[in-house]
């Protein structure tokens, strides 16, 4: 069956300077292989799962000896748990390979099976031990959830080296889809290779893809480049109607459709509600204050705080080690714009020589960077020690001050200079509207390897599809970023 998808324009999130070769990419009946046999291994490891915790819990709730209830329990658990995967679309194909749904559809397994358990119970009034419960699933939770980052793991590093990637076919104008390809092979993460373009005709493609076709003959042009996926950009001659026969048209072949649609910036605000019988797609306001934006501010100060108090011993060590390096001071304090255009001044640890500012003229023709950032991997006015803290952002710690102070959040925009703000253009602006984070999308993103352009694109994305849940993803997905050690310099 097809398939259909949005996808953000801009490839995805985490940008690399690695370049998936589509020439290796598996074709479609090899891809649907590896998928079948990537859903059989996740299957398998969650009977896995809910195995282990049930016999965790048997073991630690009753020790030795057991009764026979509780070991007909422990079989059933395992399956249990695979049929509240089932129901949490746990194993659905849109929420698999990329993104955070399929966690969240783990923990909405837990939740589902800890309520059908007291269902049970009480329906057939037959006492179930709460500490049974209460060690084996959140155990199946927990371990599901790391299992699962594990296989995917695995599988981008496949998809980084080129391997088992869709056989993608690009269907839009001509400048749209010198873009899109573009992003696409900055990102390892997606799955997606390239193999082909239909354009429209007339138009002039620049690109190093063989163009196979144009956009009224997509069943063809995927016949001929073999693809197993199209991906659709956004054009105004490709309208509702002519998307839904081009679907008709894969539906034979079983060719998955992707639209990339230009509301994916929007598109956590979005709603398709019928009006009279038309689906009219309604757009929401940012969730930029309200119950939801009191949750943030004090989830970030007492967060901050307590995270200052657990790392003292580590920031005093941070900072006498700069100290002594070259008898400067620990702390670099700079003007930052925050929220509605308030500056503030930032905590950071120092990490260059003291006398860097005088020396930025010296360095300013070897900028590697573009818009307003200066940017420069091998940057001579860092310290030795300042290279080690910025390798794994402990220079950023600092900046818990800050939260606590109320200047700035734990997730956020990017903290600009004044310079930076003044050759804002206007729509730039709107990443002001909230306060700047220490960590943010560009962080997960890619970090100093991002573009000006694309930094601003995250930011933005940010501020308009803020939610608690997307805080909590990318501060986990920060210790990730760090770890990766890509693009910190």
């Amino acid at each position: 069956m097809t398939t259909t998808e949005i996808v953000s324009p801009a490839g995805g999130l985490r940008a690399t300077a690695a370049r998936p070769r589509s020439a290796t990419a598996t074709t479609g009946p090899a891809r649907w292989a590896w998928e079948a046999t990537y859903m059989r291994r996740l299957v398998a490891v969650d009977l896995l799962v809910g195995t282990v915790a049930a016999l965790a819990a048997l073991q630690l709730r009753f020790g030795p000896l057991p009764s026979r209830m509780y070991l007909l329990v422990t079989v059933a658990f395992p399956f249990a748990w695979l049929a509240a995967l089932a129901l949490a679309h746990a194993y659905d194909r849109r929420f698999l390979f990329a993104g955070s749904d399929e966690y969240q559809r783990v923990f909405r397994a837990g939740l589902g099976l800890t309520a059908g358990l007291a269902l049970v119970s009480y329906s057939f009034n037959t006492p179930l031990a709460r500490g049974y419960v209460v060690i084996a699933i959140p155990v199946a939770v927990a371990a599901g959830l790391v299992s699962r980052y594990l296989q995917r793991r695995h599988l981008h590093n496949s998809w980084g080296r080129g391997e088992r990637l869709r056989r993608v076919l690009i269907v839009g104008r001509a400048a749209a889809v010198e873009h899109m390809t573009s992003q696409l092979r900055q990102e390892r993460f997606h799955g997606l290779g390239v193999v082909g373009v239909c354009a429209r005709p007339g138009e002039s493609y620049s690109g190093d893809l063989p163009v196979v076709g144009g956009t009224d003959d997509v069943a063809a042009a995927v016949r001929a480049a073999g693809a197993d996926t199209v991906l659709v950009l956004s054009t105004l001659h490709i309208d509702g109607a002519a998307l839904r026969r081009m679907a008709w048209q894969l539906e034979n072949d079983d060719i998955d459709m992707i639209v990339a649609s230009s509301l994916v910036d929007v598109a956590d605000r979005t709603t398709i509600r019928p009006v009279d019988g038309l689906p009219m797609l309604h757009v929401e306001h940012p969730r930029l204050r309200g119950a939801t934006r009191v949750a943030k501010e004090v989830f970030d100060r007492v967060a901050a705080t307590a995270g200052l108090i657990m790392i003292a011993p580590v920031l005093l060590t941070i900072a006498a080690l700069i100290r002594f390096g070259d008898r400067g001071p620990a702390m670099f304090r700079q003007v930052r714009v925050g929220k509605d255009g308030r500056e503030f001044e930032i905590y950071k640890f120092r990490t260059m020589y003291t006398d860097a500012e005088a020396r930025l003229a010296d360095v300013a023709h070897l900028n590697e960077g573009d818009g307003a950032l200066f940017k420069m991997r091998d940057d001579p006015r860092v310290t030795p020690v300042g290279k080690w803290l910025r390798r794994f952002s402990l220079d950023e710690l600092p900046q818990l001050i800050n939260v606590v102070l109320g200047d700035m959040s734990l997730v956020g925009p990017r903290p600009p200079l004044p310079s930076e703000v003044a050759q804002y253009p206007a729509d730039m602006r709107r990443r002001l509207v909230v306060k700047p984070g220490m960590t943010g999308l560009w962080q997960v993103s890619g970090r100093a390897d991002l573009s000006w352009e694309e930094s601003i694109r995250l930011d933005l994305r940010y501020v308009e599809n803020w939610s608690l849940t997307m805080d909590l993803v990318i501060l986990a997905r920060t210790v990730t970023a760090v770890l990766r050690l890509s693009g910190a310099y």
